[in-house]
């Protein structure tokens, strides 16, 4: 951009000076103007009236030469040589710079070989000194030199005059890519859309699961007791969706299965009453618990307090062993060890 800012002032400075001059004196300011070291960019001086009136005359091929300029090569130089002046060393420069031009605007990546082959240079060494020294410093490509993989990237390239027919087709250009831009609007449009229904829909759904919660605090608050397997069914039924994460969801609602089973276990009649089994139900409890961390669910917190109190209730029932038979003193055994007590017991009797 810094480059094509600068050219502008030069541009209008040989556009003024061609407008004056005529003859040999327009063709000594063509010979200037393609030596100049600003300057690559030419349509608007060839299209200046007494450039134009060259042609026909004596000085015609000034005309092919500033043409050149404009939109040809190095490699065009050399195959139409004989109908076109002969160039001075700063003439050869700029016309291997616009080279270059050329070729970034076709390539990405430029080989060293191509580049070698169309700036008539003789070594990578000559042509990376070219690169750095005529085009990077003057600022009309910017890019790596990559010396491994003998290549150019090109990363910005100034751009050179249109060559006839190219406007159309930069035109066709802009307009497909207008097109595409439109299209990706629309779809755009339709996301957003779509986002915005989905906002709606999650609004509507979050409410509904914040009702339902309520309606679940209620139910358990009225109820007063401990109908665990209904409470599980009203939390974790298929449609509830009220946890987020399906582990979570199995976990509690297994801990609330124990519970439940713990329950008909402790309150059935005490002469069917498995000491072992439920010691070993309330230890899975406390393991579930701590293991997968379930405080802070209310339901689950709210029958914590009953499972310890069960657990205390199965120690007192097995701490008098004396006088147990020993169908008796398996199961009291059994209850400890289930307890994680066994070693503690025993102590205590000796």
């Amino acid at each position: 951009m810094e480059v094509e800012q600068k050219q502008a002032q030069v541009i209008e400075h040989f556009v003024k000076q061609a407008s004056s001059l005529q003859g040999s004196s327009l063709v000594s300011l063509i010979v200037q103007l393609t030596s100049h070291s600003s300057l690559f960019a030419f349509s608007e001086i060839l299209a200046v009236p007494n450039v134009l009136e060259l042609q026909g005359t004596g000085y015609a091929v000034y005309i092919d030469l500033l043409r050149l300029f404009a939109h040809g090569t190095w490699s065009d130089y050399k195959s139409n040589a004989s109908h076109l002046p002969p160039l001075v060393p700063d003439q050869i420069t700029k016309l291997k710079q616009l080279t270059v031009l050329s070729l970034a605007e076709m390539n990405r990546v430029i080989s060293y070989d191509q580049l070698l082959e169309q700036l008539d240079l003789s070594n990578v060494r000559e042509l990376e000194d070219f690169l750095i020294n005529d085009c990077m410093y003057a600022g009309i490509v910017k890019g790596k030199l990559d010396h491994l993989r003998r290549s150019f990237e090109v990363q910005f390239a100034a751009g050179r005059d249109l060559r006839p027919g190219q406007l159309g087709n930069l035109i066709q250009t802009l307009d497909d890519w207008l097109d595409t831009t439109n299209n990706a609007l629309l779809t755009i449009e339709e996301k957003i859309k779509w986002a915005d229904k989905k906002c709606e829909l999650d609004a509507i759904h979050k409410k509904a699961v914040k009702d339902r919660v309520e309606e679940v605090e209620k139910s358990v608050n009225n109820k007063g007791g401990r109908d665990f397997q209904a409470i599980a069914d009203i939390l974790f039924g298929e449609t509830a969706g009220l946890m987020d994460y399906e582990e979570d969801r199995t976990r509690t609602k297994r801990a609330l299965r124990l519970f439940s089973k713990l329950e008909s276990f402790t309150y059935d009649d005490p002469e069917w009453l498995d000491l072992a089994k439920a010691t070993q139900l309330y230890c899975e409890i406390l393991a579930l618990y701590n293991e997968y961390d379930l405080a802070d669910i209310d339901v689950v917190d709210s029958e914590l307090v009953y499972v310890k109190e069960t657990g205390d209730k199965l120690r007192t029932e097995e701490r008098g062993m004396k006088g147990l038979n020993q169908a008796e003193m398996g199961t009291g055994l059994q209850v400890f060890y289930n307890l994680g007590e066994l070693r503690q017991a025993i102590d205590q009797r000796r």
